[in-house]
C-alpha cells in the first residue's frame, strides 16, 4: 500500500487510534441514545401545554412527569458513562504513547537542531486533555444539529429556517474569529516561548550574570521581549472580548427571535403555545454543539498542532529493537571511513577516518580546539546525529545493538559534566538498581570515595539539578565514577581532568 507524504506524517498516531475503535464506537452509540433522550424536555413541554393544561388531568401529569424523570435519569447516566469511557480511553492512549514519546524526545535532542522536540511530553498531555474533554463530545453531538433543525421545521417551516440561519451565522462568526486571531495566536506563542527561553537560560547562569554586572543589560533585553509579548497578547484579548460580546448578542437575539416568531405563529393559529416553548428549547439544543465547537476551536487547533508535532517526532525517531547484548563485550572498536558533519551536512568535521582500537588499550586523542576530538568520541558512542561510514564494536555495527542494553556496557564523561537530580549513589548507579558494592568500587576507582563520605549524608546525599553546590572537580569525579560503574567494556573520557586537582 502506497502512503502519500501528507498521510505519512500522521501514520504513527493513526495506528494507535485504531486500537481504540471499540471505545469510540461505544461513545458513538451512547451519544445516539443521549441525543435521542435530549428530545424529552421538548416532548414534555408539548404535552404539558397542549394536553395537560387543557384536560387538567392530575393523573396524566403525574404519569408524564414520572416518565420524564426516568428518561432524565437514563440521559444523565448515559452522559456519565460516555465521559467515563472517554477519560479511560484517553488515559490508555497516553499510556500507549508516553514511553515512545519519551524515547523519541531524547533521540531528537541528540540531533542538535535537525529534529527539535517542541515540548513533546506537554504535547501528549494537551492531546490527552483535549480527547477527554467536552470538546470531543461536541464532535459526537454535532451530527444531531440537522436532526434538531428538522424537528423544528416539522413544527413549522419558519422555525426551521430560523434555526438554519442562526446556525450559519454562528459558524460564520466562529470561522471569521479564527481567521482573524490565528496569526496573532502563533505570534503570541512564539513570543511566550522566547521570553521563557530567555529567562531560563539566564537563570542557569545566574552566578556569572550577577558577578559580572550583566543584570542591567539583560533586563533591558528581557523588557523588550516582554513588551512585544504583552502587545501581541493584548490584541488577542481584544479580539476575544469582541467575539464573546457579539456571540452573547447572537444568543440573546436567537432566543428573542424564536419566541417572537413562535408568538406570531400562535397568534395566527399556526402553532400551539406548547410548540412555541418547545421550539425555543429545541433550537437552543440544536445550536449548543455549534456554540461548543466555537468555544473549543482554539483548543482543537492546538491539539491538532500537537498531533502533527508528535507524529513528525515519532516518524523521525521510531522505536527500534537492536541486537541484545547477550555476552560480555571486549571493547574492540573499528572505525571504517567514518565521517561527521554538522548543520545538515554543510560543515564537515570528520572525513573518512579509519582506526582500530584493541580491547584494553588506552588511546589518547590530541589536537587543537575545534579539530573534532569531542565529535569523534560522540561518534564512537553513537550519539552524533550526522555520520557517514561505520563504527564497529566487537565486529558489530554500533547502531545494530539495543541502545538501552549497550549503554550499560559503555562509560562516558563529557566535557560539560551534568549530574541529575537524585542521590549521589543513584547518579553513580545511572539511576538503575543501586548495587552498593559496585557504587563504592567505582567511587574508589575514580578517587572520590572519601570525598563522598564527607558529604552530609554520604552516598545518600541528594543532589540538585546540575550538581547543586558541588565544585566542578567534585562533579567531574562523580561523573567519572558513573562512567566506571559496573566495569564497562569501553570508557570514553572527554577531557576528564579539566576541573580536577590532586586529592
Amino acid at each position: 500500500m502506497k502512503i502519500s507524504e501528507k498521510n505519512a506524517t500522521v501514520l504513527p498516531l493513526r495506528l494507535v487510534v485504531r486500537e481504540f475503535k471499540a471505545a469510540l464506537l461505544a461513545i458513538l452509540l451512547i451519544s445516539l441514545l443521549t441525543n435521542l433522550l435530549t428530545l424529552t424536555p421538548t416532548l414534555y413541554m408539548l404535552q404539558i401545554y397542549d394536553r395537560i393544561m387543557i384536560s387538567q388531568s392530575g393523573l396524566t401529569l403525574v404519569v408524564l412527569s414520572g416518565m420524564a424523570l426516568f428518561l432524565f435519569a437514563i440521559m444523565a447516566f448515559s452522559e456519565w458513562v460516555r465521559s467515563r469511557i472517554l477519560v479511560r480511553a484517553g488515559v490508555r492512549f497516553d499510556e500507549r504513547l508516553n514511553s515512545e514519546v519519551f524515547k523519541a524526545n531524547f533521540a531528537a535532542a541528540l540531533n542538535q537542531g535537525k529534529h527539535k522536540p517542541v515540548e513533546a511530553l506537554n504535547d501528549l498531555t494537551h492531546l490527552r486533555q483535549f480527547m477527554t474533554g467536552n470538546g470531543v463530545l461536541a464532535f459526537f453531538d454535532a451530527p444531531w444539529t440537522p436532526i434538531y433543525i428538522a424537528v423544528s421545521w416539522m413544527l413549522h417551516p419558519l422555525l426551521g429556517q430560523l434555526s438554519i440561519a442562526f446556525a450559519l451565522v454562528f459558524l460564520l462568526v466562529g470561522g471569521l474569529g479564527h481567521l482573524l486571531t490565528r496569526s496573532s495566536h502563533d505570534r503570541a506563542q512564539t513570543a511566550n516561548q522566547q521570553v521563557s527561553n530567555f529567562v531560563q537560560s539566564k537563570l542557569r547562569n545566574a552566578e556569572t550574570v550577577q558577578s559580572m554586572g550583566m543584570l542591567g543589560g539583560l533586563r533591558q533585553r528581557w523588557l523588550k521581549l516582554y513588551r512585544q509579548q504583552l502587545a501581541v497578547t493584548g490584541r488577542i484579548q481584544d479580539h476575544s472580548q469582541r467575539l464573546q460580546s457579539f456571540t452573547k448578542f447572537l444568543q440573546y437575539a436567537q432566543q428573542a427571535m424564536v419566541l417572537g416568531a413562535g408568538a406570531l405563529l400562535v397568534i395566527q393559529g399556526e402553532l400551539t403555545p406548547g410548540a412555541m416553548i418547545a421550539a425555543n428549547v429545541l433550537m437552543a439544543r440544536a445550536l449548543q454543539p455549534v456554540q461548543t465547537l466555537m468555544a473549543i476551536w482554539k483548543s482543537f487547533m492546538a491539539a491538532r498542532l500537537s498531533t502533527q508535532r508528535l507524529s513528525r517526532l515519532l516518524k523521525a525517531h521510531p522505536a527500534r529493537e537492536g541486537l541484545p547484548v547477550t555476552r560480555a563485550l571486549r571493547g574492540e572498536v573499528l572505525l571504517q571511513d567514518l565521517g561527521a558533519t554538522a548543520s545538515a551536512g554543510q560543515k564537515v568535521i570528520l572525513n573518512q577516518l579509519n582506526a582500530e582500537i584493541h580491547a584494553g588499550e588506552v588511546v589518547v586523542i590530541m589536537g587543537p580546539s575545534g579539530c573534532g576530538k569531542s565529535t569523534l568520541l560522540r561518534c564512537m558512542l553513537g550519539i552524533w546525529p550526522e555520520t557517514q561510514g561505520r563504527v564497529l564494536l566487537d565486529g558489530q555495527a554500533l547502531q545494530s545493538y539495543d541502545k538501552g542494553q549497550l549503554g550499560t556496557r559503555l562509560g562516558y564523561v563529557p566535557q560539560d559534566v551534568e549530574l541529575l537530580e537524585g542521590t549521589v549513589a543513584e547518579n553513580i548507579a545511572r539511576f538503575g538498581q543501586v548495587d552498593a558494592e559496585k557504587v563504592v568500587a567505582a567511587s574508589q576507582l575514580a578517587g572520590v570515595h572519601q570525598m563522598i563520605l564527607r558529604l552530609p549524608q554520604g552516598y545518600d546525599t541528594p543532589l540538585a539539578p546540575s550538581g547543586g553546590l558541588l565544585s566542578g572537580g567534585q562533579k567531574q569525579r562523580i561523573a567519572l565514577a558513573r562512567a566506571l560503574y559496573d566495569e564497562p567494556a569501553l570508557v570514553v573520557l572527554d577531557e576528564p581532568d579539566a576541573n580536577l586537582d590532586e586529592m
